[in-house]
């Protein structure tokens, strides 16, 4: 047998395909009795996102056979919805929510498979402590069991990583910075958020949530991405990350509104891609005509489904609860 087909089984049991048939099941429930739209949006996009942490699948479809030749455009396979639900709230669809596949490159290991699945909604009206509520009320009734010994905890990106490092992220020098990575190997050079991300992801994350369900709020404002900033404290972004086992489960915002500033951010996304030496494309102006367009005051999130289903059935890897992981596509 050749190609890889002695591989032809699922990854996942049965008994894990069912428990995914009925999370899935529970969360559609969810937001049935809170009166929030399920929509569709497409996998195919014409922009990619801007972060420089995530990296974009492009796809240059066929040409139709016998038609007069023309330049194939370059699509992506969306690594959110995000862009797309944002022009359908600035349309007037009201509270919406999506059950989707995403595709991200350069991610692979045991949390990571470079398609998954993302449940991403927005609540009209609603603060960010509003949100991180009902996303707790969510991963509650998905974890079960898992999640019922668990208090909640809310704790500011600037104190966890006080509490956890001893250091201040807003005004710790780059060398402390620098210094606080060393256990990690890390011999690379780097500006104050490369060395924050590295440290949040691989020091102060994994310790959160080991006895509660921790929600990181604050986060720097040069990780807003497309979150309001904080105007008590304009150094932090109205941003929150859901930590469970050391596990990053959400991220969630207060959306920014003001398409000027998006614009801004997204020139400077591309301004670093450069630096960088990472692809750098035009920004996606029909997101920028939609948030000039009386976008709604509103909180979203994104919330990882294939790692809230590995903690609430106890896998370790998360090939355990796909089908078919990427590799074995």
């Amino acid at each position: 047998m050749t190609g890889g087909g002695e591989d032809w089984r699922p990854s996942a049991s049965h008994a894990l395909l069912a428990a995914r048939a009925a999370l899935l099941a529970r969360t559609r429930e969810f937001f049935a009795a809170r009166g929030v739209l399920e929509v569709d949006t497409p996998l195919l996009v014409n922009a990619p996102v801007s972060d420089v942490h995530i990296h974009c699948a492009s796809v240059q479809l066929a040409p139709t056979p016998g038609a007069a030749p023309q330049p194939v455009p370059l699509l992506f396979l969306h690594a959110s919805p995000e862009y797309a639900m944002k022009r359908l709230l600035a349309a007037g669809s009201g509270d919406i929510y999506q059950v989707c596949h995403v595709v991200r490159g350069q991610e692979s290991g045991r949390l990571h498979n470079p398609e998954f699945t993302l449940i991403e909604w927005y609540r009209l009206g609603f603060t960010l402590e509003a949100l991180m509520d009902e996303v707790e009320a969510l991963v509650r009734e998905l974890l079960g069991r898992v999640s019922a010994q668990r208090a909640s905890e809310r704790i500011s990106y600037r104190d966890a990583f006080a509490r956890e490092l001893g250091l201040d992220p807003f005004t710790a020098p780059e060398a402390a910075l620098a210094q606080a990575a060393q256990p990690l190997g890390f011999a690379g050079a780097g500006d104050r958020d490369v060395w924050l991300e590295l440290l949040m992801g691989s020091l102060v994350g994994p310790r959160l949530g080991r006895k509660a369900l921790t929600f990181v709020h604050g986060y720097p404002a040069t990780q807003a991405a497309l979150a309001r900033l904080d105007p008590l404290e304009p150094r932090a972004a109205r941003r929150f990350e859901l930590y469970c086992q050391g596990i990053e489960l959400a991220n969630g915002f207060q959306e920014l509104a003001a398409p000027n500033e998006q614009r801004a951010r997204f020139e400077r996304d591309n301004a670093q891609r450069r630096r960088l030496g990472l692809p750098v494309f035009p920004p996606d102006e029909r997101l920028l005509a939609a948030l000039g367009c009386g976008f709604p005051d509103c909180a979203g999130v994104a919330l990882g489904f294939d790692r809230t289903l590995m903690l609430a059935t106890g896998a370790t890897h998360i090939d355990e609860v796909l089908a078919f992981p990427t590799a074995r596509a």
